[in-house]
């Protein structure tokens, strides 16, 4: 077989195999409320960690716990190192400023009601034995776990458009130990403020109750604002902004941002020495400054995340020789 006709019979095969993921992807979630596990797992395939039972990518919670000493500059160089430009949204309406929080995605979609979509869904979900009883807003609820935050596209509606309240937020609050990230509003901003460990972010909120709002989809991709979500992608949200990073990149980025952090602090006590020209601690490190980084670590106050093992590679990179 010559190149010409075995560059073909490749290029076929990757047709055929694309168009047979997507053919399970359509068919194992069409009609459904709530995504299936192989639509999840498809949609997050680069993650090869542990998972959910609905397929969602179980990232530690230690990694988790990491990512809250990152700075939201920090992930979004690495993010954009990594090609995901369109990972951050600002400009939010926070019920508790100055805190961080950090978590697994569980999303929902909400649109303006239309009755006979509505009526489909209502079906749809009682089939896929959701609660019958209360509003159907609280079926994304149901399914939150420990360590998951609720992440709903709700269109920018804030009158009428108020996904939860304080009773709602309590719930939340009891199945995760985390808050929300709402491209929509809440009510009761004083008694959640009164909720200790719960946060949101949020567009706006209003006194009302919700209405004409119907979940069309839980565990599917999302648009918050001017990002793409993932059900199953970790999100890191504090007062500066709220960042949304796929499951498999989150340790790296954890990693890289530590010793970036280290390397911070380090060039911050070689200035206060005045013993090099800033040229030389902010450009790439000669052997002596690279021995003095040894010693410093080693002397280090605090339990360090990063090892001997990733200091080592990190001085060993180019650029560092």
């Amino acid at each position: 077989m010559n190149k010409l006709a075995l560059r073909k019979t490749m290029v076929k095969r990757s047709l055929l195999t694309v168009s047979a993921i997507v053919t399970l992807c359509i068919s194992g979630q069409a009609q459904r409320i709530g995504s299936s596990a192989e639509y999840v797992t498809a949609l997050t395939a680069n993650w090869k960690g542990e998972r959910f039972a609905d397929g969602r990518p179980k990232v530690p919670d230690i990694v988790l716990e990491r990512l809250q000493n990152c700075t939201l500059e920090q992930i979004w160089g690495y993010l954009g190192n990594k090609g995901y430009r369109n990972q951050v949204e600002k400009n939010w309406v926070i019920l508790k400023p100055g805190e961080t929080m950090t978590g697994r995605v569980v999303t929902a979609q909400f649109m303006p009601t239309r009755p006979d979509l509505d009526s489909l869904v209502r079906a749809q979900g009682k089939a896929e034995g959701r609660s019958q009883k209360g509003g159907i807003n609280i079926w994304p609820i149901d399914i939150l776990t420990k360590g998951d935050i609720y992440v709903a596209d709700g269109y920018g509606k804030i009158k009428d458009g108020t996904l939860i309240g304080s009773s709602l937020g309590n719930a939340i609050y009891g199945k995760t130990g985390k808050g929300v990230i709402f491209y929509g509003s809440i009510r009761d901003m004083q008694e959640l403020k009164d909720t200790q460990g719960f946060n949101a972010w949020v567009k706006g909120h209003d006194p009302s109750y919700i209405k004409d709002m119907t979940p069309t989809s839980i565990n599917a991709p999302i648009r918050i604002g001017e990002v793409t979500v993932l059900p199953g992608d970790v999100v890191f949200a504090n007062e500066y902004g709220v960042v949304f990073i796929p499951a498999h990149l989150v340790e790296g980025l954890v990693s890289a941002s530590e010793m970036t952090a280290l390397r911070d602090e380090f060039e911050r006590y070689l200035l206060q020495q005045s013993k090099y020209p800033s040229g030389e601690i902010h450009g790439d490190w000669s052997e002596k400054i690279k021995g003095e980084f040894r010693t410093w670590v080693g002397k280090y106050p605090k339990k360090l995340a990063v090892t001997q093992k990733d200091i080592e590679a990190y001085l060993a990179k180019e650029g560092h020789k």
